[in-house]
Parts: C-alpha cells; structure tokens; sequence
C-alpha cells in the first residue's frame, strides 16, 4: 500500500479527541491530535511544520520512542483497543521531510549576532543548537568523536535505528546553518574557559555514558564490561560459544544483549532482579530479544562473579518483591537461602550510567548529590552564561526526554541572551 495512503488509514483511526492525553503523555508535548488532523486532510508539510514546533527528531523519536509508556500508553482507544499508532506517523512525516527537502522553518532573528557553543552532539545538543538557530543564534557544536548524533549513534545498535538516517536527520538539523567542529574533547583540546571567552553562552550536553558498577565481589575480574562501552566504542571479544550474563532491565541491557547474541553467542542471560512487567526496557525490545534467543531470567540478583583471573561463574539469589514503607514501586529482596551458580563466560553490567567523574570535577562547576552537573530551573549552572541539560544535568535517560531537556535549556537561553525592549 502507498505509505500517504497508509498513513492516512492510521490517521483516520484517531478520534481527535480535544483533551489530547497523548500530547500529555509525551515527553516533548508534541501536538498529536494536531498533526494527526492535518494528515487527515492530506497537508503532510503543515503536519511536519506543526511537530517542528516542539520536535527535530521525528524519524528517531518516531521509532525508538517508548511509545507504549509515553503517547501511545495515554491513548484513550489503548484501555479496550488498539493505540493510534502516533510513532509510525511521526516517522512518516520526518522521512517524508528528508525525501522532499523540506525544511526545519525559522521563527525570528531575535538572537542575531549571538554565539552560542554546544557541547555534545547527542539528543539534547542537537536539539537546543536547532531552537536556538530558529531564533538566529549562530550556534557550533562541538564533538569529541569524528560523527554527531552521541548516544544515538553509538548508544543504539543499527538493528534499532539506521544510521543513514540518523545522519540525514542530524543534516536537517545542520541546514539551520549551525557549525560543527568535530574531534574536539573537552578538557583535552579546549577548555571551558574558553568557550567562555568565545561565545555569550554555552550549552553542556556531553551525556552520561559511564556504566555504573554494583560493586559485587569478582566485579574487577577479566570478562566483566559495561554495556555502555560495548555499545559506544563496539569493541566486544569473541563471543562464539559463549555464556554471557547481562545484568538489567534497561534499553542499554536489551540493546547489549541482542548486539551479543547477534555476534554469536551460544547462550545470552538477561538477568533482572524484579518481573518483566517492572522492566524499565521497551516492550517490543523485550519481545525481540526473546524472539532472537535472548533469555530472561526475572526476580534473580547477582552476588557474586567468580572466578580466579577471569569470569568463571557467576552466584544469583532468588529475589520476591515486597512493598516497602513509604514508596509505591515494589521492591526486590533477596531469598535467604536460594543462592544457586551459573557457568559464565563474560558478564556485562547495565545497571546505570554516570558522567564521567574527572571531567566534571575540572570543569569547577557545582555538582548535585550523584555527581552531575547541578542546574536550577532556568537550566544554569553555578557559573556564569554556563547551562546544562540532558544526561549530564541528570535529565531522565530516554530520548525524547533528552530532547525536552535541549529545547528547554535554549529557550531559557533565549530568554538570558535576547535583547531587552
């Protein structure tokens, strides 16, 4: 079938409904229902115009987005039918954009003549340096690695998002005439005083892609890594015939999981200490992982990695789930007495991320209570014209949430640098 055709039929399914729950449950408060319309009525570059306003990264939102947690999973048809299928058509409209050419629209030259510097290419700096060049700031981006995109392009595997696309997203984004100096660390090629010599404000955004530890006896052994760094720098040891444990309930430990099983792994553990309804990961993630092989292990801790040199074998405990005084999210404890051990050739930690230590600290900035980079409101940090968002200022870990943290980060840059009238 014709994909305006299709697009239409999915649109048509949307009852327009005028409190919009769907617009409430996206972390973007993208106008659904709005763009949805105008696919109705077939104006397809009035639908791509209308999500410009909150988004930049339709074809990426529209498919790595937990749409079922987020607009589809406030649908009111999702109680007894299916969802409109928002993310499909969101993707739609951003593919069609770049098959078309059109453009990202500008909304003033209220910045003209203001330079701004961006730090990190992932979410969150694309999508501030995009909000801020619609407003005619001269924004440039710079990126440690020799490509844009951060934890979009190093973060998801290919299987989940092409990274052709990715790059002609992230050139959509470029045609607002931003610069980019790519191969430049920071603390290592510049330093933050000399963005702030250079420019009248700058963004943070350089994520959060440590891979936290637990901190468990044999953590330290040969065979242990992080998700997060497989997944950055694609770097993996030969898996063929293998055991390996990944240990989460994340998009990072389903992501870790299927690149392993995929490069040949015999036997790939997904081991997560509460049930598969509480995984945190997408679901169609979790149901792929399943259909590749992947398996899962739910309501089991990790103890123990053990081992003299290297990953032998690795002690789980049985976990129940029990409510805790003063929270709401059931909460997993351990069996006393149903320990059990697994022959294990590598483990992989995906528990978590965290910036990276030693950078932060030499910034001389203000960090909060988990080491990242303390904001107020306005998104600034405790140095003058210095702002930060996404991973790094700990926004929440999903997309679309990064994004929202960009958009807000520049328009509270906005409001710093426009002109008084």
């Amino acid at each position: 079938m014709d994909e305006k055709i299709l697009a239409k039929a999915k649109a048509d399914y949307c009852e327009s409904c005028v409190i919009k729950p769907c617009q409430a449950g996206c972390p973007l408060h993208n106008d659904t229902t709005g763009f949805i319309k105008l696919i109705k009525e077939e104006k397809l570059k009035q639908a791509y115009e209308l999500l410009c306003k909150t988004t930049v990264l339709q074809p990426i939102c529209g498919r790595i987005c937990p749409h079922e947690k987020q607009c589809q999973g406030s649908c009111v048809k999702a109680v007894s039918m299916q969802p409109v299928r928002i993310g499909e058509m969101e993707a739609f409209l951003g593919d069609m954009a770049i098959e078309k050419g059109w453009k990202i629209p500008k909304n003033s030259e209220v910045l003209k003549g203001k330079k701004v510097a961006v730090v990190g290419s992932g979410p969150a700096g694309l999508t501030c340096s995009a909000f801020l060049a619609k407003e005619g700031a001269e924004v440039t981006i710079y990126e440690k690695y020799n490509y844009l995109g951060g934890i979009l392009y190093h973060g998801i595997p290919k299987f989940r998002l092409n990274k052709q696309l990715l790059k002609k997203s992230i050139d959509k984004i470029l045609e607002l005439g931003i610069e980019t100096k790519l191969n430049k660390e920071l603390g290592k090629d510049y330093s933050l005083e000399d963005l702030q010599k250079q420019y009248d404000a700058i963004f943070l955004s350089f994520g959060a892609n440590i891979s936290s530890k637990m901190n468990i006896e044999g953590e330290d052994l040969q065979g242990v890594f992080g998700g997060n760094e497989l997944l950055e720098h694609n770097i993996h040891p030969n898996y063929e015939g293998k055991s390996v444990a990944v240990i989460g309930g994340g998009n990072v430990a389903m992501d870790t999981a299927r690149t392993i099983k995929k490069l040949g792994a015999k036997k790939v553990y997904v081991i997560y200490r509460r049930a598969e309804e509480q995984m945190p990961a997408e679901k169609i993630e979790i149901a792929d992982a399943k259909k590749e092989g992947v398996e899962f292990l739910f309501k089991n801790n990790i103890v123990k990695i053990l081992g003299k040199n290297k990953v032998e074998k690795i002690e789980l405990v049985k976990t129940q789930l029990k409510k805790k005084e003063g929270e709401d999210r059931l909460s997993p404890v351990n069996i006393e007495g149903s320990n059990y051990i697994l022959n294990m050739d590598y483990v992989v930690m995906a528990v978590g991320s965290k910036v990276e230590e030693k950078l932060v600290k030499e910034l001389g900035l203000e960090l909060n209570q988990v080491g990242k980079i303390k904001v107020d409101k306005n998104n600034k940090t405790s140095k003058e014209k210095v702002f930060a968002g996404g991973d790094v200022a700990a926004a929440k870990s999903t997309v679309a949430f990064a994004a929202r943290s960009g958009r807000n980060a520049a328009e509270n840059i906005i409001s710093y640098l426009k002109p008084i009238v």
